[in-house]
């Protein structure tokens, strides 16, 4: 590779990146118009390992919940505040949602939220009660094996079936010992590039092995 290669390359990661700047910039700029429940209207915290979801991914993602949990369904998203967003912000009548999080900012949408610690999986709030989701939509901070089988003993105890699991390519083996879950064809996409795969798993028939419609 020549000194001319190592220019193209050097542009091309620049140029990625000013994009990638460029499309916050303008997620935040529709955020400070007053919606409350824009993905990006909280800050990602990477200490906490926070990486949120692009605006169509956690659309897509919404989307799925809602018609897998079913008319008049309860969806639990646990450690996914962008897809929790997303959901609000397609929100009617004919679902909910509530929100499980680490994170006390999120705390700002009221009673949709509840304080939770993966490393407590069973410690949670009274209100939350055995089989009381039609769909849960989990995303474990963490790629470790401590980290999914934790959340999965929280993601068992709430749903009444559905799974729906977003996490790196690498954990699919564990992920399916623990929850019964298979890969699906759908990419999900963050606000920033992760150095890991990232895929969605589900145990039922899902939409997610259909084609994107644009």
């Amino acid at each position: 590779m020549n000194d001319s290669d190592d220019d193209d390359t050097q542009l091309s990661a620049h140029t990625l990146a000013a994009l990638q700047e460029f499309y916050l910039d303008q997620q935040k700029k529709q955020c400070a118009e007053g919606n409350n429940y824009c993905v990006g209207s909280v800050e990602e915290n990477w200490q906490l390992s926070q990486f949120w979801y692009s605006d169509e991914t956690a659309q897509r993602l919404a989307q799925e919940a809602i018609e897998a949990a079913g008319s008049g369904g309860r969806i639990a998203c646990i450690s996914v505040p962008s897809v929790y967003q997303k959901l609000k912000q397609l929100w009617n009548e004919e679902f909910s949602a509530i929100l499980l999080e680490y994170d006390r900012r999120f705390s700002a949408y009221g009673k949709d939220f509840y304080f939770y610690d993966y490393n407590s999986p069973l410690d949670l709030h009274e209100g939350l009660h055995p089989q009381s989701c039609d769909l849960v939509i989990a995303d474990p901070p963490y790629l470790s094996e401590e980290c999914l089988s934790k959340m999965a003993l929280t993601v068992k105890y709430l749903t009444k079936g559905n799974i729906l699991l977003c996490t790196g390519a690498v954990m699919e083996d564990l992920a399916a010992k623990l929850l019964s879950v298979k890969m699906c064809k759908f990419l999900p996409e963050h606000n920033r590039n992760l150095a890991n795969e990232f895929r969605c798993y589900t145990n039922y028939t899902s939409g997610l092995d259909l084609p994107s419609v644009h």
